[in-house]
């Protein structure tokens, strides 16, 4: 099976990588600096799994069709690597990998749902430079099927996807997985505001007790809307559900301790990785998903909804606020 990756941001980059190490004939699509970079110097990983330099094939866009495209952009890029790619998208396998639950909506109307595959990545990675990029922390890759059944195939790429180093896991409620894993990558958006890491950011007991309130409105919303949410090997529905109905100083410091604890390198969040890279972040599709779904109901989600505006202000204005800013809008 050959295999192209598009997207060769901290995501897209680990998993070519590793194909490509494990032998698997793969080609990473990117933009200029990261195809230069790659073919230049090949790509750099460093993290967990020590530093290594990866060769591997990387192209501007599509040059033949592929058995499996994996789409590892994000969510907001995915119809303009629809368009620059459809020249060799008719007949192969597509997989998604995005944070939020829009992606495999936006890219049903170009496939056939038969030949749509979606995943969840319970791994952390972050883009350093074109070419570089840090794998933070092991998790599930998990792969299931959006629309139809899963059956055989699904099977049979998580086998061909596992010998990449990543834990393959799949899934009969990919769905129902992903409007669970919407509310791991809540607390991206706070990181995004500070303009720090994860673990600088979280290391500020205020910025716990902001995650837990925002989670506690967003999985109202959820709950109102009967969305089901179904547990990740890695995180279950009832630790969501735990975390948002205890007192928020104990709910406060389990978050203090995960997300200042899960690398030994600077963790930056996805949306605050974007917005590093001068590029519009997903927090429409992940903060904004709730948002929306209140607007439906006729209910309104007043902390995410001012948290999407603030996101915003930095994405045009690009300076972050600082600690007392951020206390002082949310009345913490």
């Amino acid at each position: 099976m050959n295999i192209a990756v598009i997207g060769a941001g901290a995501i897209g980059s680990v998993i070519a990588g590793y194909l490509a190490k494990a032998g698997r004939e793969v080609m990473l699509v990117g933009r200029k600096e990261h195809v230069f970079a790659i073919e230049k110097n090949g790509l750099k990983i460093s993290g967990i799994k020590g530093e290594e330099t990866i060769r591997l094939k990387a192209l501007t866009k599509l040059d033949q069709e592929y058995d499996l495209v994996i789409f590892a952009t994000k969510t907001q890029d995915l119809e303009q690597a629809y368009d620059q790619n459809q020249e060799y998208l008719e007949n192969g396998l597509m997989m998604t990998t995005q944070n939020g639950v829009q992606a495999d909506n936006i890219l049903s109307c170009h496939f056939e749902k038969e030949n749509m595959f979606s995943s969840i990545v319970m791994f952390g990675a972050t883009y350093v430079n074109p070419g570089e990029v840090i794998y933070n922390f092991a998790g599930d890759w998990i792969i299931g099927k959006p629309f139809t059944p899963i059956g055989p195939k699904v099977h049979e790429l998580a086998a061909i996807l596992g010998k990449s180093e990543l834990n393959m896991v799949v899934s009969t409620n990919i769905t129902g997985m992903k409007w669970l894993k919407l509310f791991v990558n809540f607390n991206n958006c706070i990181a995004a505001l500070t303009g720090k890491s994860m673990q600088e950011t979280f290391a500020d007991m205020d910025m716990c007790r902001l995650s837990i309130l925002l989670l506690r409105e967003g999985v109202d919303i959820v709950k109102k809307a009967k969305m089901e949410l179904v547990s990740m090997p890695q995180f279950s529905v009832d630790r969501l559900y735990g975390l948002t109905t205890m007192p928020v100083e104990q709910a406060a410091q389990i978050i203090h301790k995960t997300l200042t604890g899960l690398s030994k390198e600077p963790l930056y969040g996805s949306i605050l990785q974007s917005i590093m890279r001068g590029k519009s972040s997903e927090i429409d599709f992940i903060n904004g998903e709730v948002v929306q779904l209140a607007f439906a109901m006729r209910q309104q989600a007043p902390l995410n909804d001012q948290m999407i505006s603030m996101v915003h202000e930095v994405e045009n204005t690009g300076r972050f606020f600082d600690f007392e800013e951020i206390k002082k809008d949310f009345d913490l």
